[in-house]
């Protein structure tokens, strides 16, 4: 048994480690970018390359489309830039079917990398996460590490304008499409087979009556010439890519595709829903009329996508809506489709989106021991020697650069002599293909919209809406209010539409879906985005 005066100076001593080995524990705790910040920064090049002196190892948690290598590490763009910069990054690869849903797991359970990378984090992650800490404040940091991203929200204020929250902090870095590069702007177009238009003795439809009537005349005939009746007037992935590209001609969606159900009334100058709309109910009245006269696919909610690019392949298709027919079917006799007027005179050219086109496509997390480094990694790819690099690959290996500074991919890529497409080519150099990658994506570097796809396009510049919405940003308690209400109102709206233009609902019964609407709060939801709306406007001016 310890005598009095002993166990005092043994309780001493024990304590005394003890708040030593706490101190020491609570030093490796905090924010990572804190505590090791000085080291970090010392190892810093602030410019050039290497970002870094000695190697450093990140981990990023990275969507992958199905176009793309299993293996990005070992990509020749990565295994490249990982010698320029000494950033070995680990790409741990997620596909996009499963990708939100693991992402949110990652997020809520707390195991998380450095970095999310072509994850398409929405406004309302952002500012949800960013708040809780979850995400690096980019300020500051896009200030001092990111000239590249800075030089284009000077020069292209709505970059800014969309990717600061309403907290009036940044926590991401976007994807954005050089504005005026419309052949990629609009992504899904309304395709119709020229040759069979030719063999039909009928011009290119201008109004949405001709166009039906074109439908109806391809029915029964052998225009492929197989000497089967297998043609099909209207084949898609689902109703959505035909409604998009008609919407147009009903005055809907006129401030473009990022925002499908809210737009300005011309009539009232003020937001509505448009799923409440009359010109709604014409839109899908003249769907429903396609769908009783087999017009379109019978397949065409059950069908995958890669089951109709193979059936389009067959030549069956007298129109379709996707984005290139040449590259997807193999397909080289299609013409895009006008604008087309509608019943009520109207024709405009809606289905196109924002240059903005994902505001979150990268973050840093709280874990992330490299942030400036990390900074200085990905806004290269906003410049012009990191969008080449990213989109072309390696000089003399996938591409060529003449004396005068044109830039061309090697035959291997363009002139593939397995007879795969440019995209099947390009992936086992660079990870482009079927992303939504963080960049800046321009006609210069992006050799997939070919001079041919950029005329194809000039027939729809007269009717294009020029008011194009990025994503707007929402608070935390908006985004809650949203999430309720959107849940309900969301797949109401997509059941009733399926169920409308199937016939399974007739119409008599609108005003009850009108109705039910109302019950949903479309009113309230109407408020919640006017809110942000208003911010919207007032960012811009």
């Amino acid at each position: 048994m310890l005598k009095p005066k002993k166990a005092m100076v043994t309780y001493s001593t024990v304590m005394a480690l003890v708040l030593i080995l706490s101190a020491c524990s609570d030093e490796g705790k905090g924010n990572p970018g804190e505590g090791t910040a000085e080291k970090t920064v010392s190892n810093l090049n602030e410019k050039g390359f290497p970002i870094v002196k000695e190697p450093i190892q990140l981990t990023f948690f990275t969507g992958k489309a199905p176009t793309t290598a299993n293996n990005w590490n070992e990509t020749a763009l990565w295994k490249e830039y990982a010698k320029m910069t000494n950033v070995n990054v680990n790409f741990q690869l997620v596909s996009f079917e499963t990708m939100a849903e693991k992402r949110n797991l990652a997020l809520a359970s707390g195991d998380y990398p450095d970095a999310f990378h072509t994850t398409r984090l929405s406004t309302v992650d952002l500012m949800k996460y960013g708040s809780q800490g979850t995400f690096v404040k980019l300020n500051d940091l896009i200030d001092k590490y990111a000239p590249n991203l800075k030089r284009l929200m000077e020069k292209y204020p709505f970059i800014k304008q969309g990717i600061t929250m309403p907290d009036g902090n940044i926590y991401s870095f976007p994807l954005v499409y050089e504005p005026g590069f419309d052949a990629i702007l609009i992504s899904n177009k309304l395709w119709i087979q020229k040759e069979w238009l030719d063999k039909l003795n009928m011009p290119e439809p201008q109004t949405l009556d001709e166009f039906y009537n074109y439908l109806k005349a391809v029915m029964g005939k052998d225009l492929n010439g197989n000497g089967k009746d297998d043609e099909i007037p209207f084949g898609g992935v689902g109703y959505l890519g035909l409604m998009d590209n008609l919407k147009g001609a009903f005055g809907l969606m006129n401030r473009g595709v990022n925002h499908k159900n809210v737009d300005v009334d011309p009539k009232t100058n003020k937001l509505r829903f448009t799923p409440a709309d009359e010109s709604y109910k014409q839109l899908l009245q003249f769907m429903n009329k396609l769908h009783k006269e087999g017009l379109m696919d019978k397949e065409i909610v059950t069908i995958k996508a890669n089951q109709f690019y193979a059936k389009g392949a067959d030549g069956v298709y007298g129109a379709t809506a996707l984005t290139w027919p040449s590259t997807l079917m193999n397909q080289n006799g299609y013409v895009v489709s006008p604008a087309l007027k509608g019943p009520n005179g109207d024709r405009i050219y809606s289905n196109i989106q924002s240059s903005l086109v994902q505001v979150g496509s990268f973050v840093l997390t709280d874990k992330n021991k490299y942030r400036e480094a990390s900074v200085r990694w990905i806004d290269h790819f906003y410049g012009e020697e990191g969008s080449k690099l990213f989109f072309m690959g390696i000089k003399d290996v996938s591409y060529t650069e003449s004396a005068d500074g044109k830039i061309d991919y090697v035959d291997e890529i363009k002139k593939n002599p397995q007879g795969l497409t440019l995209e099947q080519a390009a992936v086992k150099y660079v990870t482009w293909p079927g992303g939504s990658y963080p960049g800046i994506v321009t006609p210069k570097y992006f050799k997939a919209v070919t001079e041919e796809m950029n005329k194809a396009t000039d027939k729809l510049k007269p009717y294009m809406i020029k008011d194009i919405w990025p994503a707007f940003t929402f608070t935390n308690e908006e985004a809650d209010q949203l999430n309720v209400l959107n849940t309900d109102l969301g797949t109401y709206v997509d059941q009733m539409t399926s169920k409308f233009i199937t016939g399974e609902v007739p119409f008599s019964e609108w005003d009850t879906y009108l109705n039910t609407l109302k019950k949903m709060k479309i009113d309230d939801y109407l408020k919640v985005y006017q809110a942000a709306y208003d911010r919207y406007q007032k960012a811009s001016k």
